[in-house]
């Protein structure tokens, strides 16, 4: 058997055997770039390059380098071992034309598909007050956000310098790889440069090759009017920046709204509790009470009982949809004095005595029964 006059993988690295996979991949960049072909113009440079490149396709995948440790050179593509983009196998010329051109991959130049990355998109929480969700508002919010790097123009790249060949796919932006079972032919986007066929040389000095730098970012924000909880408003392009000319995520504001000390809100309608003394609601009165566009005239008519709903025609909030308006929905309140004067005591006795021992008359359902046919439900 003929043996493999290759250098130790390990030693090419310059790691140990028990190195971890990002100690590996720490070692492999930092040798890429020194004999880079269009870095170094050293006479061995790209023998050693391609030696680099060739020891990180095999330690950088689990399952090969398990191979390797144990059987070396040979078990993973070595001299004398097995070619994975070979043509050996079940009429290889055949099964390769059939998938190729099923996969759509003839003539593709490869990595420009990829290139492009969308940017996240983000999310803030924005809480506006009862009445600014009632009448939409307009507010200025300030958040952090990615964007493009004004040194390298978002490139990554320090400015002077030029982007090169990734090692890993030789600039095609994808891995491809031929399985010996029927010849079939794989393609998954290179994770070394996510698919750009390029590779940062030297890194950008302000943001460390990422291409991005956080920045605080100032919009401003149109509430429509009827918002509620739980609404969603979705700004374009607000995000973060896309990656190598990618488009720009989008802001998703959460709208929440503060609770009122007054107005509680169903829907479209608006609900507000109507405290009554006892002759108010016995002999009927006409009273001024809130409403969101101000005040209201409201009639009580005699006899009114505890937790009766009084409906005011479209002074609710309005419809996102631009459907008109909700009501307003005034519920009673008898409240019951705790502290009386003499004359009070006196005439509250008196009415005792004129009324005697009678039943109070027992009134139809409760207050949730009357909610659900004021709400119509």
């Amino acid at each position: 058997m003929a043996t493999s006059s290759k250098r130790d993988y390990y030693e090419v690295l310059g790691v140990a055997r028990s190195a971890s996979a990002d100690d590996i991949k720490k070692a492999y960049r930092k040798l890429a770039r020194q004999y880079h072909p269009d870095l170094n113009k050293e006479a061995d440079a790209e023998t050693r390059f391609k030696e680099i490149n060739e020891a990180y396709e095999v330690l950088s995948d689990n399952d090969k380098r398990t191979m390797y440790d144990r059987f070396g050179h040979q078990a993973v593509g070595g001299a004398g071992g097995y070619d994975p983009f070979g043509g050996a196998g079940f009429g290889g010329d055949i099964f390769s034309s059939i998938f190729d051109a099923f996969m759509n991959q003839g003539g593709r130049t490869g990595g420009t598909s990829q290139s492009a990355l969308r940017g996240s998109d983000l999310r803030y929480h924005l809480q506006v007050s009862f009445e600014e969700a009632i009448f939409g508002t307009e507010k200025e919010i300030s958040f952090q956000r990615p964007e493009p790097c004004g040194t390298c123009h978002g490139d990554g790249a320090e400015p002077g310098t030029d982007l090169v060949k990734c090692s890993k796919c030789n600039g095609q932006g994808e891995i491809r790889t031929r399985a010996p079972i029927f010849n079939m032919l794989t393609v998954v986007t290179c994770d070394q440069c996510g698919g750009s066929g390029k590779m940062v040389a030297v890194p950008c000095h302000t943001c460390k090759g990422e291409g991005r730098v956080r920045n605080t970012r100032k919009v401003k924000v149109n509430v429509p009017p009827g918002v509620d909880t739980g609404l969603q408003l979705r700004l374009r392009g607000e995000g973060e920046a896309g990656m190598r000319g990618g488009s720009a995520g989008d802001l998703l504001v959460a709208i929440s709204v503060r609770e009122h000390e007054l107005f509680q809100r169903n829907g479209n309608d608006i609900i507000l509790e109507l405290p009554l003394n006892v002759a108010q609601a016995a002999l009927g009165t006409e009273l001024k009470v809130p409403t969101v566009g101000g005040e209201e005239m409201l009639e009580i008519p005699p006899g009114t009982q505890h937790e009766t709903i009084f409906r005011l025609r479209g002074k609710g909030a309005p419809s996102l949809r631009g459907q008109g308006r909700g009501d307003q929905l005034i519920v009673t309140r008898i409240v019951v004095p705790t502290k009386l004067s003499e004359r009070q005591r006196e005439l509250l006795g008196e009415l005792a005595e004129e009324w005697g021992s009678e039943p109070i008359d027992k009134r139809d359902g409760g207050f949730f029964s009357k909610l659900k046919d004021a709400f119509g439900m």
